[in-house]
Parts: C-alpha cells; sequence; structure tokens
C-alpha cells in the first residue's frame, strides 16, 4: 500500500481500513474500541450497521468523517487518506454528513431557516448558495419552506424536527449521509415518517445512505447490506437475509431477528408450510396467503359437504 491510498477501489466512498481505536488512550481507564475494523461503503448504497450498545458502532461512523482519529489503520473518503497532510477535513465533513442522535437536542436557533443555514455558513458558502442550499435541503426532506421558514424549531412535531435536523446536513450538500438511530425515542407515525424520508434520500435523490439501527425490523424492509459489529470488530455482514439467517449467531450477541422471522420459523418448526428467509411482514404475508386461502377452501369444502349429508 503507498502512501497516496491511490488503491483505493473505485466505487468505494469511505474505505475503513485495519483500523483500531482506543478511548483514554494511556491512562488506567483505557479501553479499546475498535480492533482491526475493515468495512467498505459503496458509492450509492444503503448500509445499516447493527450491534448491541458498546459493540463499536457509533465509535465506527465516526471515524468516518475525521471526528475521530485511529490509533492505527487508515480511513479514505473518496480515494483519499483522511489523515494524510494535505487533506482538508472541513471538505470531507461536508462530504460526509452526520446525524447524531438525537439531532432535535442540537436545534438552537430562533427559526427553521436559521438553523438549516447555520453550518453551510459556517462552511464558508455565500449568503446566496447558503439560501439556495436551504431550500432545496427543505424540499428533499418535505418541509414546506414557506410555512415553516420562519417558524421556531421547537414548536415543531417531532418528526418534523428531526426532518430539520437532517436538511441542516443535507444543506452542507454531502455526497454521504451517516445516521446515528435516526428514530430514536420517536413514536410510530414520527417514526415511520422519518424513515419514508430517508428511503426517498436514497431512492429518489441519489445519496449513500449509512444507517446505525438497533431496529431489526427497520433494517430489514430499508437496508441493501448490513455490517454487525460485536466487541470492536465486525462480525458478520451481507444482505439483510443472509445475516437474519445466522439466527443463533446473532442472539448470542445479544441481538435478534424481526419478530416476523422468529414468527415464520416457529411456524415452520410446527409443520406450516412456511418459509425461515422472510424478513418482512409484506413477505410473511406473501408466504402464509396460499396456506391460509387452502385451509379456508377446505373448510368451506368441508361445510359443503356436511349440508348435503344433512
Amino acid at each position: 500500500m503507498n502512501g497516496t491510498m491511490s488503491d483505493a477501489t473505485s466505487d468505494a466512498v469511505i474505505e475503513v481500513r485495519d483500523v483500531c481505536y482506543t478511548y483514554m488512550r494511556g491512562t488506567p481507564l483505557a479501553r479499546q474500541a475498535l480492533t482491526d475494523v475493515n468495512v467498505r461503503i459503496n458509492r450509492g448504497e444503503l448500509v445499516a450497521i447493527i450491534g448491541r450498545t458498546g459493540s463499536g458502532k457509533s465509535t465506527l461512523i465516526q471515524h468516518f468523517n475525521g471526528l475521530l482519529k485511529p490509533d492505527s489503520g487508515h480511513v479514505l473518503v473518496g480515494g483519499r487518506d483522511i489523515w494524510r497532510k494535505g487533506v482538508a477535513l472541513r471538505d470531507i465533513r461536508r462530504q460526509v454528513g452526520l446525524v447524531f442522535q438525537y439531532p432535535e437536542h442540537q436545534l438552537f436557533e430562533e427559526t427553521v431557516v436559521a438553523d438549516i443555514a447555520f453550518a453551510p455558513r459556517n462552511m464558508g458558502m455565500s449568503q446566496a448558495n447558503v439560501d439556495e442550499a436551504v431550500r432545496e435541503a427543505m424540499r428533499v426532506v418535505d418541509l414546506d419552506y414557506d410555512a415553516l421558514c420562519d417558524r421556531s424549531p421547537f414548536e415543531l412535531s417531532g418528526g418534523q424536527k428531526r426532518r430539520v435536523a437532517i436538511a441542516g446536513v443535507l444543506a452542507m450538500r454531502p455526497e454521504v449521509l451517516v445516521l446515528d438511530e435516526p428514530t430514536a425515542g420517536m413514536d410510530p407515525r414520527g417514526r415511520e415518517e422519518v424513515l419514508g424520508e430517508i428511503r426517498q434520500l436514497h431512492e429518489a435523490h441519489g445519496y449513500t445512505i449509512v444507517l446505525v439501527s438497533h431496529s431489526m425490523e427497520d433494517v430489514a424492509r430499508f437496508a441493501e447490506r448490513l455490517v454487525v459489529m460485536d466487541g470492536g470488530t465486525v462480525a458478520m455482514e451481507g444482505s439483510a437475509r443472509e445475516v437474519f439467517r445466522r439466527r443463533e449467531e446473532l442472539v448470542n450477541m445479544g441481538l435478534g431477528v424481526p419478530q416476523v422471522t422468529a414468527l415464520m420459523a416457529e411456524l415452520a418448526a410446527r409443520g406450516l408450510p412456511s418459509t425461515e428467509d422472510v424478513i418482512t411482514v409484506d413477505e410473511a404475508l406473501r408466504a402464509l396467503l396460499p396456506a391460509l386461502l387452502g385451509a379456508s377452501g377446505r373448510a368451506n369444502e368441508g361445510e359443503r359437504e356436511g349440508e348435503v349429508g344433512a
């Protein structure tokens, strides 16, 4: 590997190579958080990072845009080692936008527009470009500019506050959006609202999305690929279907599978013709419907035979 790290894979927007990180390094309270971690995020993907609390998820994503510097190893963004001399972290943080857990706690300006404009203005955008970026970011997350521009962000619903916080990152025009537990603490309506917007950002607007989540149901529905963290290392990765087939390993890590996957496995164990590969409710309905319709048809036929016999 040469000094310029020019061997980065062309379709990889973020690469983490052999990264180790220790909190409070060199003190009696030192704690190894990441050990020889290798992760690749391809351009245009929607990747979910899952793992129990303390597995290293949040530590890992803070390396993606240089908020944390590895003890060893390399982090590449767009093929550039972000810690190499001459690479401006300011540019990296515009390219990789990070939305922290409970982002509404970071809202502080008097109006929605002022809050969304804060980051791009501090990044040195001209006022005209800031205004354009704010309007575009609000449109992308389905916030009505005219209705909300002068409103206080603290007057909005939980879902709207999250979308204002996301818009504040989008206004910097990143290529990658990293979201740490974006639906934490939300009611079902707000949760669906925010998840729907994330799906739109990916499918309609082409953002590369990295989603950190504790919800196996959410990642089963939305993620194209899962990275499973355990004890500061990558324990497994693959499609949601591939990962959730390894149910016993996940349970041993303190995780699990979507509830519908567990249900279908139980039904299969009881002899119902189904599949353990089901990971969403829609898939379960499609798998169960033929059996349910068949049972219903047999019941109706039995009733008709009973009427004839009578």
